[in-house]
């Protein structure tokens, strides 16, 4: 199944000039962890960096900085972990562990953005999967059990 099928479309973006207060406003809107931050290119908007909940904290509030000053450009994780939206299943879930990422932003061939796929994500459909599973095994054991009555 590739990556494109099972990601969010629905991506909260900003631009490198969006304050860290902008940022994190449109979080708490959408509910997310995270904002995609992207640069116009020939009208395809292309992610170049990514600003979570996390860094907020770390990098922001922690050490009291002020919100309404300090850019996203500023404190953007720029090297970003992208996938390509046919990428497999397992082929991401390996690429996210070695990079060591929770998030990534899923982008077309032309590294225009597609959607985004977090760990949560992840976790929500292996939990389906598994209790697909489960209930084939209940299934076939109902069926069995039925069988030789």
């Amino acid at each position: 199944m590739p990556i494109s099928e099972i990601c969010n479309r629905e991506v909260v973006i900003v631009q490198r000039h969006n304050t860290i207060l902008e940022a994190a406003q449109l979080m708490r809107q959408h509910h997310v962890g995270d904002v995609v931050v992207v640069e116009e290119r020939g009208g395809v908007r292309v992610p170049v960096g990514i600003v979570t909940d996390r860094d907020l904290v770390v990098e922001i509030m922690a050490p009291a900085i002020d919100q309404t000053v300090i850019t996203v450009g500023d404190i953007m994780v720029t090297e970003l972990a992208t996938v390509k939206e046919n990428a497999g299943l397992s082929e991401t879930i390996e690429y996210m562990r070695a990079k060591g990422v929770r998030r990534v932003p899923v982008v077309d061939r032309g590294g225009g953005l597609v959607g985004i796929l977090t760990l949560d994500d992840l976790l929500e459909l292996l939990a389906e999967e598994l209790l697909a599973l489960a209930k084939l095994v209940r299934h076939e054991q109902k069926k069995e059990t039925m069988s030789r009555r």
